[in-house]
């Protein structure tokens, strides 16, 4: 129960943070505080936390009891399997499981035949009419396993058509389907499956990936170098009693292995431990069995032995089911559970905590700048109303023309400050070009026409490596011209703040040093490819052509981030100044205002001091308030919270007592 309680936690956690950011939102906005930067920080980070996806991979070669396993893990609320788990071949096509509210319950399939075409999967996502629909019934199990069990069709097909879709090798004959008496072979009928449910777990975020086999594997690019990729878990399943098997160690050597090595947790479920309880041998000798092929599992993937975790998940859904505490314990499902929770969830949390803290910290330290300004500015409107005490009316015309002429030699200096802001939105031009679509396209272009050329690709390993190469000098450069960005902008703010007492900081250096080690993960992800185990798949033009798609697709999802991610810097820089400027030029209209007022006698002099002094107390109680919001959005609450509204109607949160949905399991 550990990850279902951890994962509703979690959740409530993402809830109450955004709650917080939107106070945060509205305090500033009410105050005139919130200038485009700030509000397009905020809007990112509320954008971030609302779509946080939670994605667990579960892959295995065939009868290894992953769908079992899902089933034990997330379904057995439902009383009954959900997934398919008989004996032999049950999911024979990649599946995923989601919740998108737009859509009704259903579940979606992409049939095997576009293999046979160029379109990738994410192309084919877009085209719902190519996709098989069957509406689910979430409320009836027994329909709901029914229609599910739809991913575990297959086809009887010529070896011709076998080898053109991928799952029929020369040069792994051992691995070919059996040929029947008629000369077909079995294949899956479907090529991919999108299941979307309202289930509780999936509505709150989580995203569960069932890949199957070898040869799903290897003849779709986009799951391993796509949504592999993604999953900030990866659970590899084996079979207790086998260990780790031919193929078992090639999906992991050729697949898995960089993947992990990157993902936030990476488990190894040794499953069906219930093989192992003999009753001839003692509860000892069944023991040192099961732990004697964990190690020797962890010894042969490379991996600690506290990652490979032995479970029945047969007998822990059959325990749940039925409410067997003993069993359940005897599974031992609770353990992997708990690193599920422990290591997934607990990640996500630290990551999405520590951007929120980056980004409320930046944004409080502007604020309390604005705030400090407002301060200073009232405090010298005092001292300045204060020298007119006892002076005549010759002095006071005198003050306000000097004003005046203080005000019209700061509209000058706009005209300066336009011209700054020009030469830094042409360096952001040239920034931004580098990051664009067409960059690119045109840096993999080589290397799609050199897939595409017929026959053995002899030489696409180096032009692969080429690429990369240009794309990481690529962002390299587009790095030098941010940091020339930062230099301008720092020179220009120290300017400033020396000629006309501005308090204007340079946003922090923005850093793309992330996104260069993602150009390096997705070399690694995809080079496998080039190899030669991979040269007759290589000769394949669809399989060529999805793979120059999986390529372009990961990349281009990268410079939109990184293109993002340098926006809302410059965002920020330019609103920050823009809101000292516009402090500014109020400040002189209440300074004119003033004077106008005392000239006028609409008000004597003390009663406008007081009217300041009351209002510098008030932007004190601002600052205040402020540190009081950022410190609450900051807080690292290690438990869910439910959202309650104060007095004022903005929520706030109280502790409730840890609870499970019904239907989670």
């Amino acid at each position: 129960m550990a990850f279902i309680q951890q994962f509703e936690q979690h959740n409530r956690w993402r809830q109450l943070r955004t709650q917080d950011l939107m106070r945060l939102g509205q305090w500033l906005e009410a105050h005139d505080l919130l200038d485009e930067g700030s509000r397009a920080r905020l809007a990112n980070l509320q954008a971030q936390l609302a779509s946080d996806r939670v994605m667990v991979a579960f892959v295995a070669e065939f009868s290894r009891g992953k769908s079992e396993l899902i089933n034990a893990i997330f379904f057995a609320g439902y009383g009954r399997r959900i997934m398919p788990a008989s004996a032999g071949r049950t999911t024979m096509c990649p599946t995923e499981l989601g919740y998108e509210a737009d859509l009704p319950p259903c579940l979606r399939l992409l049939p095997i035949e576009t293999r046979m075409q160029a379109q990738s999967l994410l192309e084919w996502r877009s085209a719902p009419e190519q996709w098989q629909r069957i509406d689910l019934d979430v409320n009836q199990p027994e329909q709901l396993a029914q229609a599910i069990e739809r991913v575990a069709q297959t086809l009887r097909v010529p070896v011709e058509q076998a080898r053109a879709l991928g799952f029929w090798h020369e040069d792994n004959p051992q691995d070919n389907p059996a040929p029947g008496p008629d000369g077909l072979v079995e294949v899956p009928r479907w090529r991919h499956a999108l299941i979307n449910m309202a289930h509780p777990l999936l509505k709150q975020g989580l995203v569960i990936v069932d890949t199957p086999g070898l040869n799903a594997i290897g003849t779709e690019p986009e799951l391993t170098v796509g949504l592999l990729p993604q999953a900030h878990a990866v659970v590899f399943i084996l079979a207790a009693d086998a260990g780790v098997s031919k193929s078992d160690l090639a999906i992991w050597r050729e697949h898995l292995a960089p993947v992990a090595e990157r993902s936030e947790a990476r488990l190894v479920v040794l499953n069906k431990i219930d093989v192992l309880w003999d009753e001839l041998s003692t509860p000892e000798a069944i023991e040192a069995q099961i732990e004697r092929q964990r190690q020797h599992s962890a010894e042969v993937l490379g991996l600690q032995g506290q990652q490979v975790f032995a479970v029945s998940a047969q007998k822990g859904l059959l325990a749940k089911v039925r409410q067997d505490a003993q069993l359940l314990q005897q599974s031992r499902l609770p353990e992997l559970e708990r690193a599920l929770a422990d290591d997934v969830l607990g990640q996500r949390r630290r990551l999405l905590q520590s951007a929120l803290e980056q980004a409320v910290h930046q944004l409080r330290t502007e604020v309390e700048r604005q705030l400090q300004v407002r301060d200073h500015e009232i405090e010298e409107q005092v001292q300045e109303l204060q020298s007119l005490r006892g002076k005549n009316a010759t002095v006071i015309r005198q003050m306000r023309t000097r004003i005046e002429l203080e005000q019209t030699e700061f509209d000058q200096s706009a005209a300066r400050i336009q011209a700054l802001r020009s030469v830094h939105l042409k360096t952001l031009r040239r920034l931004f070009a580098l990051l664009g679509s067409n960059q690119i396209k045109s840096e993999v272009a080589e290397l799609a026409l050199a897939l595409k050329q017929p026959g053995v690709k002899l030489g696409v390993k180096k032009i692969y490596t080429s690429t990369f190469a240009r794309l990481r000098q690529n962002l390299a450069e587009t790095q030098g011209l941010a940091d020339e960005v930062h230099e301008m902008l720092s020179g220009m703010f120290r300017n400033l703040n020396a000629e006309y007492g501005f308090t204007l900081q340079a946003p922090l250096r923005l850093d793309l040093s992330r996104h260069l080690q993602a150009i390096d993960e997705i070399e690694i992800t995809h080079l496998q490819y080039l190899g030669v185990t991979n040269l007759l798949r290589l000769t394949q033009a669809g399989f060529c052509e999805r793979l120059a798609k999986a390529v372009l697709s990961r990349l281009r999802h990268l410079y939109e981030e990184a293109s993002n991610e340098v926006e809302l810097w410059s965002k920020t820089a330019a609103a920050r100044l823009d809101g000292q400027l516009r402090e500014r030029r109020r400040n002189f209209a209440r300074r004119i205002e003033a004077v106008h007022r005392i000239q006028e006698a609409a008000g004597s002099l003390d009663e406008r001091i007081d009217e300041l002094q009351a209002r510098q107390a008030e932007v004190g109680a601002e600052q205040t308030r402020w540190q009081q919001l950022c410190t609450e959005v900051s807080r690292p609450d290690a438990a869910g919270a439910t959202l309650v509204p104060d007095a004022a109607g903005v929520a706030r949160s109280e502790r409730p007592e840890p609870a499970l949905s019904s239907a989670s399991g």
